[in-house]
């Protein structure tokens, strides 16, 4: 009767020197097909035995190309200085912060400087707008005085008038009439004296409005030029005079991803502090064969796969993708004839990280025909012959060794032919252990541990 030997994992001694005198555990013979193999649940732990699931997958129509994540350029924001000053860092690297967090101050005496500048604006424009309002004051009085000085010439040409027909008519005095005509020639000389100062007074006042304005302009160009420097929206209008300290704020919820000063350091004016990154920010950058610039277009879908096919749980499973549209990059490299692919994901893995290396796969004819495929991290060689392990779903602790009928691949899939059918299992991960363990490649004597591992030799 044919036999097979079932993996031999009840050992609970490890290999020993000469002098170990303990007993090895005795493997264990059940009389089954040579092509059945035992892998109860202590097996496939010590093992690591992981289970695929044979699905339809687009092998023909469909490429595979390597690539990494990488921040889009509206993840990352960099944090400068306006001015030379001493930083005061309130944030470590890696910390998470909010948007309106406070992120490092600057103690600028170039800052101190500016506040000079704008409180002398300010005391210019009070100075200003005082000589104005005594302007006002002063032309008003000048308008009452041309005023009386009207109602003096009307009363002493009434005067004359008066005496000229008194001394018409044979009486009056002349002298009196004289003194009379030189009160009103005095009354128009000073009115003529008043017109005069009144053209420098109203030239005063052009000129000192001019120059309130000019200061006006000035302050609120200073303003301005301030309020972009440090970046705020102030809420009054003196609020210059309440900052001792610049602040520096983040402008968006994201992590310190990098900083690049000591906390205290002396810095320039547009010294880059620190750089905060929105993780969550992220698309895939491959690079594609300018051969395939043929059958790649905009908008294909793809999916990003984990870069290693395992079912592992202690590593990232193969099921883990992510799918979006693709995106033909602007450029290629001649050198290495490729060119950039880029794929933004609608819904990002746990496992996405940048830098993190992932593959992509393109389908390039979504109407085609899928085919039967399973990984081909789950074929294993038998010298030439390729042999794929399928679990027995009415005993899952029993798996059958066939010789996998392979079609095309993709590096990632392959084809199979017959021997399985849709919602069957491979075995993926351990696949290795069992073909040892069931061809004839093991030398005699050679045993596995309870732990999974393979030695030569006796106990």
């Amino acid at each position: 009767m044919k036999k097979l030997l079932i993996i031999p994992l009840l050992c609970l001694h490890a290999c020993s020197g000469g002098n170990n005198e303990s007993e090895p555990a005795p493997s264990t013979h059940v009389d089954i097909p040579t092509n059945k193999v035992l892998i109860p649940p202590a097996v496939q732990s010590n093992l690591g035995i992981t289970f695929a699931t044979v699905e339809r997958r687009n092998i023909t129509d469909s490429i595979r190309v390597p690539g990494k994540f990488e921040y889009l350029p509206s993840a990352k924001r960099e944090y400068s200085t306006m001015l030379t000053g001493r930083i005061d860092l309130k944030v470590k690297q890696f910390d998470h912060v909010k948007m309106g967090q406070l992120l490092f101050l600057i103690d600028s005496p170039e800052w101190r400087d500016t506040q000079k500048s704008l409180a002398k604006n300010a005391s210019d424009i009070t100075k200003l707008e005082t000589k104005l309002l005594t302007h006002v004051s002063i032309q008003r009085a000048h308008i009452q005085y041309k005023m009386n000085l009207i109602e003096q010439m009307r009363v002493w040409e009434n005067r004359v008038q008066k005496l000229e027909t008194i001394i018409e008519a044979g009486g009056g005095s002349v002298r009196e009439l004289t003194a009379a005509q030189a009160s009103l020639i005095e009354s128009q000389a000073e009115y003529a004296r008043a017109q005069e100062k009144t053209a420098e007074h109203e030239a005063e006042h052009a000129e000192t409005d001019a120059a309130l304005n000019a200061a006006l302009s000035t302050m609120r160009i200073a303003l301005e030029s301030a309020e972009a420097m440090l970046d705020i929206a102030p809420e009054h209008e003196d609020w210059w005079e309440d900052v001792s300290f610049i602040e520096v704020r983040a402008k968006q919820n994201g992590v310190i991803e990098s900083i690049g000063l000591t906390n205290g350091a002396w810095a320039d004016a547009q010294t880059t502090v620190m750089t905060t990154v929105q993780p969550e920010k992220l698309r895939f950058h491959a690079l594609g064969l300018q051969s395939d610039l043929g059958v790649l277009s905009d908008g294909l879908t793809a999916t990003i796969v984990p870069p290693v096919p395992t079912a592992s749980k202690d590593r990232i499973p193969l099921q883990d993708t992510m799918t979006s549209s693709l995106a033909i990059g602007l450029s290629g490299d001649s050198a290495s004839r490729t060119v950039n692919l880029f794929v933004t994901p609608e819904h990002l893995a746990p496992w996405a990280k940048a830098g993190v290396a992932a593959q992509l796969e393109i389908a390039l004819n979504s109407t085609s025909t899928p085919e039967l495929a399973i990984p081909l991290a789950a074929v294993q060689q038998d010298g030439l012959t390729p042999i794929i392990f399928v679990r027995d779903l009415s005993n899952p602790d029993e798996a059958t060794r066939m010789e996998a009928d392979l079609g095309i691949d993709d590096g990632r899939w392959v084809e199979i032919l017959s021997g399985v059918t849709d919602g069957d299992e491979v075995v993926l991960d351990g696949g290795f252990q069992l073909l040892l363990a069931t061809s004839g490649s093991i030398p005699k004597g050679g045993h596995f541990h309870a732990d999974g591992t393979y030695h030569e030799g006796e106990h």
